[in-house]
């Protein structure tokens, strides 16, 4: 299998025609998607009058990505006239009137949207789980999850079926499933991607689109592609690095300081394998010439993910007030799903005065970690603290799934005990991603590992904001050296 940079080339230089690629994809998505899931919507002839209009106005001709086929994700991804379920029920017959900035941006590039890819109701789990669409499957074990939210396009992606796929990260989104399926993840500043025109904020700024990507290349390549600033944007990124573009990426000119931590910040559970995977990591950078330091974990990790839950929580009903208004009706309860209607009822419930008093508590991280950063170049840890879990595996039990029922009864502090239950199996599984989401800083997971099982785990860089060219030039150092475990599909 070759990357998006060269079906790129290969299309730009017509070696292959746009129905010859598409056909190889039609041909991967009918043997891997009946039992992976990954593709929930897929219309090849519409994708191919797309193509051929944007030919006949000489769109592909100097554009980074010639015409390649590309999914999206079903979440926060929009395109004028396609579904737009965000993954629930309640929406299951929505329809996009407009496409979004960040799809704007991708065409811009040449990319031409081929599918949709299955993501959890509105994004709120790290599996992907949908009652909407059903489950997706991970193609290293179709016993396990691909993680989420953006696990259909990780499975997409790792099963080959296409070299690139439409992400989204709000607390580890594209990290999650790429450490769980062996992919390469970056998160970018905040501010760097398209957003709007609607959605400005996106949770406060935690929320951000990308992409899962298997090569270097590509990654930088998208991100240079699609990284710029909009005036109506409320967030703005720093701007010290952005004299570089994609052909740069691989250049480091001077050895880096790095320090590193397996210490979970909530306290929970680290196995073994994924602190293998990064000690290992940091004998093979301290051998290449960087500073590498164990740390201790810089910040009150308990404190930071409830403060992202009261945010979670306020967003959530206030999307849910904007959904009521547009239906001009109630939202039932049974028209979506448990954990999303408890988180719904809990945000109701809390005050004006902590939902900012959660936010000072972001600005204080953001603070810290750009101090942090005079001094460290990178953070790095595990991505995930565990391998994928098991479509079996439980992850809220049923008592707790009960409780969930009669949230609407509890007081704000019972709800925030709640919620937190209801998320600690999901984040004792990877607790180390939603920093960055908070802090607005790069993060980037990289596939350098397999366990004994044969299963990816995936090591996090963090960074100062604006400077992805560090991550990217991390991430090449390596992948030239042979160091990353892709999925058997791009072996």
């Amino acid at each position: 299998m070759q990357d998006a940079t060269y079906w790129a080339a290969a299309l730009r230089k017509k070696d292959i025609s746009f129905s010859e690629l598409m056909a190889q994809i039609k041909e991967k998505i009918d043997t891997e998607n009946p039992q992976l899931n990954a593709v929930v919507a897929v219309d090849y002839q519409a994708a191919q009058a797309e193509y051929e209009t944007r030919a006949a106005a000489g769109e592909f001709s100097d554009s980074l990505f010639a015409g390649l086929p590309v999914p999206l994700k079903i979440l926060g991804q929009a395109k004028a006239g396609w579904r737009d379920s965000g993954g629930s029920r309640l929406f299951a017959d929505a329809v996009s009137a407009q496409s979004n900035h960040f799809v704007q941006r991708m065409e811009s590039l040449g990319i031409v949207p081929l599918g949709q890819t299955n993501a959890p109701e509105f994004g709120f789990k790290n599996i992907t789980d949908p009652e909407l669409f059903g489950p997706t499957r991970n193609p290293w074990d179709i016993d396990r999850y691909p993680g989420g939210s953006s696990g259909g396009a990780a499975a997409a992606v790792a099963s080959g079926m296409f070299p690139l796929a439409g992400a989204s990260d709000g607390g580890g989104s594209i990290r999650i499933p790429a450490s769980f399926s062996g992919l390469i993840g970056l998160k970018p500043t905040r501010g760097t991607m398209p957003v709007g025109p609607d959605g400005w904020r996106g949770w406060q700024g935690a929320s951000i689109n990308f992409a899962l990507t298997v090569s270097m290349r590509d990654t930088a390549a998208f991100y240079y592609g699609m990284r710029g600033t909009e005036n109506a944007a409320p967030y703005q990124a720093p701007r010290e690095e952005w004299q570089h573009d994609s052909a740069e990426y691989l250049q480091l000119n001077r050895p880096l300081k790095i320090a590193f931590t397996t210490v979970s910040p909530v306290g929970s559970p680290v196995s073994e394998e994924a602190v293998r995977a990064v000690r290992e990591a940091a004998a093979f950078l301290e051998a290449a010439g960087h500073q590498v330091t164990e740390v201790a974990y810089p910040l009150d990790g308990e404190r930071i993910i409830r403060s992202y839950y009261q945010m979670n929580g306020a967003e959530t009903a206030a999307m849910f007030d904007n959904i009521q208004d547009s239906l001009k009706r109630p939202v039932a309860k049974n028209e979506i799903e448990r954990m999303t209607w408890a988180i719904w009822q809990y945000g109701r419930k809390l005050p004006a005065a902590g939902y900012v008093n959660s936010l000072a508590v972001w600005d204080q991280a953001a603070a810290f970690m750009s101090d942090f950063h005079e001094t460290w170049d990178l953070l790095l840890t595990p991505t995930t603290a565990q391998t994928a879990p098991r479509l079996d595996q439980e992850l809220v039990t049923k008592t707790l799934y009960e409780e969930l029922a009669v949230m609407d009864q509890k007081t704000t502090a019972e709800g925030a005990e709640l919620i937190y239950r209801m998320f600690e199996k999901s984040l004792d599984l990877s607790p180390f991603t939603q920093l960055a989401n908070l802090t607005g800083q790069p993060a980037i997971s990289l596939p350098t590992h397999l366990t004994k099982e044969g299963l990816p785990l995936g090591i996090q860089f963090m960074a100062q904001k604006g400077r992805e060219d560090l991550l990217l030039a991390i991430g090449a150092s390596f992948e030239t050296a042979g160091r990353f475990k892709l999925p058997p599909a791009w072996q």
